[in-house]
């Protein structure tokens, strides 16, 4: 599979850099915002994630959403980050080894979903991703990084059945889910292997259908408190219960994350 790469916009990469960096705070100093990793699926749902960690907690976190993989990696390396939220399993058990997290804070706090979605102007009704793929007018399929990004990584599996000489030319890459759904969303691309809660958010530009979850690994998004010092580390576990709660189970779901135990709405239209 030959790769056409989408630079991210610079100015995204030098925030995160930014909020990272702003949030170095000497060992203990428990009156410092925590800092949170967020995957970038996460995005539509994080205000109202972040109004009820607020209500229950009276943190104000600040919240850096980004690739899972990039995220963990700089977990890894010693930014400063007291939990991250990943899209993966994968990468927090790459921070467990590194020696970085706590263990016994491990949960999974939802399920993630691809789905392929267009720009209104541009659906054609495509059942599933091989119909898109068989489409000769689909020139661009965008999706995210499969190296660092786990919904990357599923659409590189979903893709996997295909060909190379079918593919060759017509895969764009964004750094993260977000990024690639932006290439798409900016007309840069006919269709987006991208995160359900992104398709659900951009309803009013677009047309989607879920992909069949049986085509990739499945997407066990899963938190860790990253937290070396430990007053922080006991208020990041603080949060991650709220993460965990019913509350923001509903919260999740409603943006097309099921929590583990609850069923998808409805509204989610099965391919």
């Amino acid at each position: 599979m030959s790769r056409m790469t989408v630079p991210l916009v610079a100015v995204l990469a030098m925030a995160a850099a930014v909020a990272l960096a702003g949030c170095a705070t000497p060992q203990g100093a428990a009156d410092e915002s925590l800092v949170i990793g967020a995957a970038s699926d996460l995005r539509p749902a994080l205000p109202e994630l972040e109004a009820l960690i607020v209500e229950r907690t009276g943190e104000e976190p600040t919240v850096v959403v980004g690739s899972s993989g990039q995220l963990a990696q700089q977990a890894i390396e010693g930014s400063p980050m007291d939990l991250l939220a990943s899209a993966d399993r994968s990468y927090v058990a790459r921070i467990l080894e590194a020696g970085r997290g706590d263990p016994d804070s491990v949960a999974t706090y939802a399920v993630g979903r691809l789905a392929l979605w267009s720009p209104a102007q541009a659906w054609d009704g495509w059942p599933d991703p091989a119909a898109a793929v068989a489409d000769s007018e689909v020139t661009t399929i965008a999706l995210a990084n499969p190296d660092h990004a786990p919904y990357g990584r599923a659409a590189a599996e979903v893709l996997a059945g295909h060909d190379d000489a079918s593919l060759d030319g017509r895969l764009v890459y964004g750094e993260n889910i977000a990024d690639a759904h932006r290439i798409g969303a900016s007309g840069n691309a006919d269709v987006v292997l991208t995160a359900l809660p992104l398709a659900i958010a951009s309803d009013d530009d677009g047309r989607w259908n879920l992909v069949d979850d049986a085509l990739h690994e499945p997407l066990q998004q899963t938190l860790v408190v990253t937290a070396e010092d430990d007053a922080r580390a006991a208020r990041a576990r603080d949060v991650a219960d709220v993460l965990l709660s019913d509350e923001a189970g509903e919260v999740l779901r409603s943006y097309g994350l099921a929590p583990p135990g609850l069923d998808p709405p409805e509204s989610w239209q099965e391919p």
